[in-house]
């Protein structure tokens, strides 16, 4: 019939009109993905320079004003970083895994400048994840943690019922940006772009985890990942 034949031409449209979309959105992930890489090469050998002289510089003085400018290059260092893994497949994970949690935090808690910050680790369960990613996603928190904390913070990182959690000593989140810090350019009052806590959902939303920013017990700044697996007498890959 008419109607019938309306209806297939409808369904073969909306697939092709789908299609078309999907390789449009591709594209311009590829060609994303391609300009951070650019963007980051080429911003690295002038940053890489400029840290070069500063520390050459700081070797024959003594300056307040050379240190501010080391900790703005290091903080130039960790938005290009943030920017490379926001576009390079931070919605995607390799392969889910048991591995242990509170191993991957020690391993994750060395790659940071932790200060004069400690790290708590109230768990040795075992939980599936992207060992790679899970490692990502700590250590952005322990760097949001020290960067508005304080340098002298405790992060604990624990497990619940179907979830674990990452918590510090810091001054907290404020109530009005609770809400919002997981959108982009919204931060809880550092300095930076506001890309770490994107960049931690798009791997939690990877996993199929759901993510929360709370505030702890005792005033501080609490995220907790609900909705995560923990394999019954699963074998830790983490060294």
């Amino acid at each position: 019939s008419l109607t019938e034949n309306g209806r297939v031409i409808c369904v073969v449209r909306d697939i092709t009109d789908r299609k078309r979309r999907e390789q449009e959105l591709k594209q311009k992930k590829e060609q994303l993905e391609e300009f951070a890489g650019v963007v980051s090469h080429d911003l690295r050998n002038p940053l890489n320079v400029a840290q070069g002289r500063l520390e050459l510089a700081q070797e024959e003085f003594d300056s307040e004003h050379l240190e501010k400018a080391d900790d703005a290059l290091s903080r130039m260092n960790t938005l290009i970083t943030d920017l490379v893994s926001l576009t390079k497949a931070g919605d995607q994970i390799e392969e889910v895994v048991p591995v242990n949690l509170g191993t991957v935090s020690q391993s994750a808690w060395g790659s940071v400048d932790t200060k004069d910050a400690s790290l708590r680790v109230d768990t040795d369960e075992v939980i599936s994840a992207d060992e790679s990613r899970l490692r990502q996603i700590l250590e952005n928190l322990f760097r949001n943690s020290i960067e508005h904390g304080g340098e002298d913070v405790t992060v604990t990182v624990g497990t619940f019922d179907n979830g674990f959690y990452v918590e510090d000593t810091g001054a907290g989140i404020p109530d009005e940006l609770r809400r919002h810090v997981f959108k982009d350019g919204v931060t809880a009052g550092g300095e930076g772009a506001g890309l770490g806590l994107t960049i931690i959902q798009q791997i939690s939303n990877a996993h199929g985890w759901e993510i929360s920013a709370e505030q702890s017990v005792g005033g501080g700044a609490r995220f907790e990942f609900t909705d995560v697996e923990f394999p019954e007498g699963g074998m830790a890959t983490s060294k």
